[in-house]
């Protein structure tokens, strides 16, 4: 039994989408937490499930960490042209994100994530839990799920053994397209999913869409906390 656990550990797609499912889940249970609890105590226990995610999630990548290969494999290199297209990439998306906020590029609005103590001033270690969960374990875990897995599985079932640029132009549409639904902001979700797509097959290293989605969301982060503009958070 424990060695049929190990090995389903090593499954490609359930190592590519258990940490999203976790990820889904625990929005879900904010959600519902909302719904069910008082005003006050549902804000806070919300809260709590958004900064305490990140955590969790990378928990789950660092238990499936062995199966992405993609990752660490021997073959993997990098050069200074790719990091820095992969920066660029990441700066416009982030761009594009806080200028598309117009109602009919947003499918919902919300009132965001405000790390506000009592006081009415920002509560640093809640703000770093949830700049750290978006910026360093997000970007990891999406990339494994949308451009790692979907991207290559929509093309060919054997997804492991597909080079990202055969991805077929179906694949790329509709995984952009699952991208988008997955963000208030459609529509600037829309550009950032096409975006690390495109780097990814133009790469073929899933580093460079996690270096850009990285960049992406820390400098988003960043601009947040300076600016007070919750609402992208």
């Amino acid at each position: 039994m424990i060695k049929a656990f190990y090995r389903r550990r090593a499954e490609p797609a359930v190592a590519r989408c258990a940490p999203f499912a976790v990820f889904i889940a625990m929005l879900v249970l904010g959600t519902a937490i909302q719904a069910v609890a008082g005003a006050e105590s549902s804000a806070e226990a919300a809260q709590v499930v958004i900064v305490s995610r990140g955590a969790i999630v990378a928990l789950v990548l660092a238990w499936y960490w062995p199966s992405y290969t993609e990752l660490h494999g021997p073959a993997l290199s990098w050069s200074t042209g790719q990091v820095a297209a992969a920066v660029l990439v990441g700066i416009a998306v982030f761009l594009a994100w806080i200028t598309f906020d117009q109602d009919w590029a947003v499918m919902s609005r919300s009132s965001g994530f405000a790390p506000l103590n009592a006081a009415g001033s920002v509560d640093f270690p809640r703000a770093a839990l949830r700049l750290g969960g978006l910026a360093l374990v997000v970007p990891v875990m999406e990339e494994l799920f949308w451009r790692s897995f979907l991207l290559r599985w929509i093309t060919r079932r054997d997804f492991m053994a597909l080079a990202p640029r055969h991805a077929g132009p179906w694949a790329v549409a509709i995984s952009t397209a699952l991208f988008a639904l997955e963000h208030e902001r459609w529509f600037a979700g829309a550009a950032a999913g096409a975006a690390y797509t495109l780097l990814y097959m133009r790469t073929g290293n899933l580093w460079m869409p996690i270096v850009a989605h990285t960049v992406t969301n820390g400098v988003l982060g960043g601009w947040v906390l300076a600016t007070g503009n919750w609402r992208f958070w």
